[in-house]
């Protein structure tokens, strides 16, 4: 589906170039992109998903993930910490239309244009931290990596496990506002690459919680059908930014390759296309999976996505490095764009999940098996 008159494509090209030029200062200082944040908070990009009537922008789900793919080919970090808000957002969507709690997540972001920040790829289905029964509520005791964000986020979504006297080990689903009272968000990452990010630590010391801001219970280490919802929104808007990595990339090693054309030069090329469009195919698939928020939330749904995310992962990252060989010795060199954009692109294969945990997962599924052992 094609979105070039789309409001949201037009904004990602009209703030790109000024992003594109500070990419590599960010890269360079392991800097979050802050004016970066600001800029697309004052036009509205962060609320794009959400309705009208919340004072969003009523953009469709297919048509962010189109905006967050070209927004990448300017500067992948900004597109990256970008759509994890997204994801966020979009699960709130769906729940809403599903009936469920999302309305007063809908209304934050429309309405005040809070900043979501996600914790929950590095939580999985233990969760790191701890939970502690207290009057009204709980305390939060836990340490979260990979809050992409959090250097101006406004909005912890996040979860700790707690040993219930009954039901034993669960773990909770919550949101904490980042400026609470025993929040530290760590200005700590360093990293290979997205190093603009802003995907440090945030810290939380008995924080507290009250039952009512627990959205989801679920039993702890097993595999739940929340994760339906979760890894069937947030993967597709993910990915896409990869692949405009891998698309921002590609155009550049034909660019570069023009200047220094041998006998090899057109078989690189050739490989390289076949690369991307296998990246291109995989998560324009997902983004159909998705069906503009009305998938059903089921396993074989989370798996098909989850296929596909190793696909495009793997495609986008074989796509650069044959980016780098097509453009020669000179895309080797941190002068180049390419040498950043290969570092970018291995970032996509942690999301969740791993490639041999995904292909786990699938071969359980195809014995009728749960999940996750």
């Amino acid at each position: 589906m094609s979105f070039m008159g789309s409001r949201w494509i037009d904004l990602a090209n009209e703030v790109g170039p000024s992003f594109a030029a500070t990419a590599a200062a960010h890269d360079a200082d392991d800097a979050f992109v802050a004016e970066n944040y600001a800029l697309l908070k004052q036009r509205k990009l962060f609320s794009a998903l959400v309705p009208q009537e919340f004072g969003g922008g009523g953009a469709r789900y297919s048509e962010v993930c189109a905006a967050l793919r070209q927004l990448a080919r300017y500067c992948p970090s900004t597109a990256l910490a970008v759509s994890m808000h997204q994801h966020l957002v979009a699960a709130a969507l769906y729940n809403h239309r599903k009936g469920r709690p999302g309305q007063k997540v809908l209304e934050a972001v429309g309405g005040k244009n809070v900043v979501l920040v996600s914790t929950g790829a590095n939580d999985w289905l233990a969760s790191r931290g701890e939970a502690t029964k207290v009057e009204g509520g709980f305390r939060i005791n836990a340490t979260k990596t990979f809050a992409s964000g959090s250097p101006v986020g406004d909005m912890l979504m996040t979860s700790a496990a707690y040993e219930d006297p009954k039901e034993g080990w669960q773990v909770l689903h919550f949101p904490v506002p980042i400026r609470s009272e025993g929040v530290t968000v760590n200005r700590d990452w360093r990293a290979m690459g997205m190093r603009g990010t802003g995907s440090g630590s945030v810290v939380l010391k008995d924080v507290f919680v009250a039952d009512a801001a627990v959205a989801v219970r679920r039993p702890r280490g097993k595999y739940h059908a929340v994760w339906n919802t979760i890894l069937t929104c947030a993967m597709p808007l993910i990915m896409s930014v990869y692949v405009g990595v891998a698309e921002e990339a590609a155009e550049r090693a034909v660019v570069a390759a023009k200047k220094r054309p041998d006998s090899a030069t057109p078989v690189l090329l050739g490989e390289m296309e076949n690369l991307l469009t296998s990246a291109r195919l995989a998560a324009d698939s997902m983004v159909a999976l998705v069906a503009e928020l009305e998938f059903a939330p089921t396993n074989e749904c989370a798996n098909a996505i989850l296929v596909r995310k190793t696909l495009v992962a793997n495609a986008v990252i074989a796509t650069c490095a044959k980016a780098m060989e097509a453009a020669g010795g000179s895309a080797y060199m941190r002068a180049g764009a390419i040498e950043r954009l290969l570092r970018d692109a291995y970032a996509a294969q942690f999301h969740p999940l791993p490639e041999r945990k995904q292909q786990e997962f699938a071969g359980r599924m195809a014995l009728g098996l749960d999940p996750v052992a």
